[in-house]
């Protein structure tokens, strides 16, 4: 029996050692779904519960693995519903591939039962290639181009498959006019800036006394090489929220996260360094990088794209982190002044004990904080942590302090709702040998992160690692976005908005086959974590926290602290609560402690 459509798009899959498509059932791909039975499931079909959660699956799958992720979804409501988590990877640079089902061809244009005109719907997400199968010929082509150019520039690519072209006879291209052959394999290439770039740059690090580094994910291939620089150059190293996991936070320069989830020593180096060299990184707030007329700057990164965005650099150098830093090293110049990084070092260590004692500040019931700090000492080894946005992403770039080899992310960009625990799946689909931990708020088990238990329910049996800890802060509250309302609009928490129902999340777990367990005492809080890490299968550990604890920047600003200030006055139904908790949080800073 000749191969149709279908059964060549998961044989050229399979050609691409794709091991792995994320998907939910719809006729948009029903011949796909035929195929997939014909080949006994390569690569595997994994069943989410949500078009939007299969493309958070595959997002953090490509995270993880540093493969490209795959997805597939039918035609209409399923591709709509696909776009959130696509979006989500685009914005985060990562690179999936999303397989679409349409109305058969002789339907379009007729206002069709689940008829969307997707090549619109998807230009803006698969800007950098989208294509519609119309014949068989186009294939493997198309396909090809979609791996590739998801791969090589870290993106979202689309391919739309109308119903009926995917029951056609395969016909490969033929050696004639307007046929396009293709092929497969795409070879890593590491670039590497010129010579007279490289001797620009390292002119401005050279001239430098206060030397800064802000460290991306496009710097996680270059540890080693990053360390060596900032050894040279006396520099201590801030990391972007993408980059929480490019070096181990046990490393006395390093800073820690920076921005509105930062830290005081990564705000205090930027402030104060006069040199900045930043790879890997397109943090978006200029505000928490040097003032503009402070620091000579230098930039490193592959895409060239993405050079020179944010903050006036001197030198734009296009290239691989590792390599470029390489190349850098010999013509860097060691700094025999320690005082700055003395200083560094100094504000790293005394930020630990601050964030430890306000950890430990007493809350009704649990200070979430504490449940991060609690956490941390325990983490595996090889422990991957995922963090939804929210309130749990102050304290998981905050608290978590991240040792070699492990590794973390979120959703650094879009930051949206609810891809901690379908990045948590992708994950263990990547590296089923590796414990792994999902930090996420009640809102997004609300919204789907409980529908993402019954797919762990599903397939953690076959796991060489079954570990998969969820943790909820359970406080009632859509908390992060209260925290905006007072700091930034100078508005009362407003009931109806913020309030959510209460649910037995751990409860919910344990009914569905799982482990759970709801903790009210800060004193079991890492007792909890212990046992959820020594669980045999997932677990849901329901922690119930203060919503009053503020997420205080790293450095308030007065227009923050007066329209705070106003929504209290104004009535906010927690105002009492809010100053009690902020004075008790904010004095950790200033009790004296060991230097």
């Amino acid at each position: 029996m000749a191969d149709m459509v279908s059964d060549y798009v998961l044989k050229r899959l399979r050609e691409w050692e794709v091991e792995h498509v994320f998907s939910y059932a719809g006729d948009g791909i029903n011949s796909l779904l035929g195929a997939w039975g014909r080949a006994e499931d390569r690569p595997r079909f994994i069943q989410s519960r949500h078009e939007e959660l299969a493309a958070f699956e595959a997002t953090g799958y490509a995270k993880f693995s540093g493969r490209v992720g795959v997805c597939a979804a039918t035609s209409g409501p399923g591709a709509v519903h696909l776009l959130n988590g696509l979006y989500d990877a685009k914005l985060d640079h990562v690179p999936v591939v999303a397989i679409i089902g349409q109305t058969a061809r002789s339907a379009m244009g007729g206002s069709y039962q689940q008829e969307i005109d997707l090549l619109s719907l998807y230009k803006d997400v698969a800007s950098d290639y989208l294509q519609m199968v119309t014949v068989p010929e186009q294939l493997p082509n198309v396909l090809d181009r979609a791996i590739r150019t998801a791969v090589s520039r870290r993106t979202v690519t689309a391919l739309i498959i109308p119903a009926d072209v995917q029951d056609l006879e395969y016909s490969p291209p033929r050696h004639e006019f307007k046929m396009v052959p293709s092929s497969l394999g795409l070879s890593d290439t590491e670039t590497v800036p010129s010579a007279e770039g490289l001797a620009r740059a390292a002119e401005v690090l050279n001239s430098g006394e206060r030397v800064a580094i802000l460290a991306g994910q496009g710097a996680r291939g270059a540890p080693g090489e990053l360390t060596e620089v900032a050894d040279v150059l006396g520099a201590g190293v801030a990391k972007a929220l993408l980059g929480k996991d490019v070096l181990p936070d046990d490393l006395p320069f390093v800073t820690g996260s920076i921005g509105l989830l930062g830290t005081r020593p990564s705000y205090e180096m930027m402030r104060d360094c006069d040199t900045l060299l930043v790879v890997g990184s397109n943090l978006p707030y200029s505000q928490f990088l040097p003032a503009f007329d402070q620091a000579r700057a230098v930039q490193i990164d592959i895409d060239p794209t993405m050079l020179g965005m944010r903050y006036p650099f001197e030198c734009n150098l296009v290239g691989d982190a590792a390599r470029t830093l390489q190349a850098l090293l010999p013509l860097l110049e060691r700094k025999t002044d320690g005082s700055w990084r003395e200083k560094i070092e100094d504000d790293v260590e005394r930020w630990w004990e601050v964030l430890g004692r306000r950890a430990m500040v007493d809350a009704e019931p649990i200070n979430p904080q504490r449940v991060f700090h609690e956490l941390s000492p325990l983490l595996p080894d090889d422990v991957i942590v995922t963090s939804d946005s929210g309130s749990a992403a102050n304290w998981y770039a905050r608290y978590l302090r991240f040792r070699t080899g492990m590794r973390g992310s979120l959703s650094g960009t879009l930051a949206t709702m609810c891809p901690g625990t379908p990045y948590a799946t992708g994950a263990k689909f990547a590296h089923p040998n590796r414990p792994v931990i999902a930090l996420v708020g009640d809102g997004a088990m609300q919204m789907s992160g409980i529908n993402e238990l019954i797919t762990l329910a599903h397939y953690w049996h076959e796991w060489e690692d079954p570990r998969v800890v969820i943790g909820v802060l359970n406080n009632g509250d859509l908390n992060q976005v209260t925290w905006e309302l007072r700091a930034m609009g100078g508005t009362p928490r407003f009931t109806p908005s913020q309030r959510i129902p209460d649910l037995p999340y751990a409860q919910i777990a344990r009914d569905m086959g799982l482990a759970g367990a709801r903790i009210e005492d800060p004193s079991e809080v890492a007792d909890a974590w212990r046992r959820a890490l020594n669980a045999d299968r997932p677990c849901v550990v329901e922690f119930v926290t203060d919503p009053a604890i503020p997420p205080i920047p790293p450095h308030a600003t007065l227009d923050q602290m007066e329209s705070m200030t106003a929504a209290l006055l104004k009535g906010d139904p927690e105002a009492w609560a809010v100053v009690k908790e902020g004075v008790k949080s904010k004095a950790q800073e200033f009790i004296p402690g060991p230097r």
